[in-house]
């Protein structure tokens, strides 16, 4: 059912994690993809590892998407590579600055809403522009946040962040619908990536009493998940941000 052979897809922060376990699926699914990520390195090793996966082309391109001139030249080179682009998940993001609002300083904040938040809306933008002048359609998803929804303690930066997109995405969804783009957000819950790992472990331990199926995402089912989005599967559906978080969001 879920044969993505000739889809182009790029997929953002794709390096570890989230991201990676994303172009995991894809790939396995028949995708060609081409992952960003910051770090050259990390970027060479996770795509020697998915060229092993699938039949697909992969690449990999160093982009910071604070930069909205870097985002240009990779979405340039992801095109050309690619041939086109079909389906653009911006997963890049990085973590709040673990500061209480009545420490919160303007840089903290600003470096939290450039990757997050900005780099999201300048990701979008290019990869919009290359789907409507190709004229087929397609998938716009972004990585969001179960704190866009809900509170959680020094960590009003990224809450806020994450937020952004799901409005971005509501707003997306609607502008580009004429267009055949669709788009959407995962609010992702608590995964174990560089991200939780550099964190306070309390907040690990504090998170996993407070999830009612008392564990942790698995990244195999983010592959599922990214496989589903990519596909013709989620055509009517558009607009949404949707949980992924074993129950967090509701307890």
């Amino acid at each position: 059912m879920f044969d993505l052979a000739g889809t182009a897809t790029l997929v953002t922060g794709a390096n570890a994690g989230i991201g990676l376990a994303m172009a995991r699926g894809l790939v396995r699914a028949g995708a060609d993809v081409v992952i960003w990520g910051r770090d050259r390195s990390r970027n060479a090793r996770a795509e020697s590892e998915l060229r092993n996966l699938g039949p697909g082309k992969v690449g990999s391109f160093a982009c910071d998407v604070a930069s909205e001139a870097e985002i240009a030249v990779a979405m340039q080179a992801t095109v050309a590579f690619l041939g086109g682009l079909d389906c653009c998940f911006a997963n890049a993001g990085r973590g709040g600055s673990g500061r209480g609002l009545a420490d919160m300083e303007p840089e903290g904040w600003d470096a939290v809403q450039a990757i997050n938040a900005r780099g999201v809306a300048m990701t979008y933008k290019h990869a919009s522009r290359q789907m409507i002048a190709q004229g087929s359609g397609g998938k716009l998803v972004a990585t969001s946040s179960d704190q866009s929804i809900m509170g959680v303690n020094r960590s009003a930066d990224y809450a806020a962040s994450k937020a952004a997109v799901n409005g971005f995405t509501r707003a997306a969804a609607f502008e580009l619908a004429r267009h055949r783009i669709t788009a959407n957000a995962l609010l992702f819950g608590y995964y174990e990536t560089d991200l939780t790992v550099a964190a306070d472990p309390r907040f690990a331990e504090w998170i996993l009493r407070r999830i009612p199926l008392r564990r942790s995402g698995d990244l195999a089912g983010v592959e599922g998940l990214a496989v589903f989005f990519a596909s013709p599967f989620s055509d009517y559906i558009t607009g949404q941000c949707l949980p992924v978080d074993g129950g967090l969001c509701i307890s």
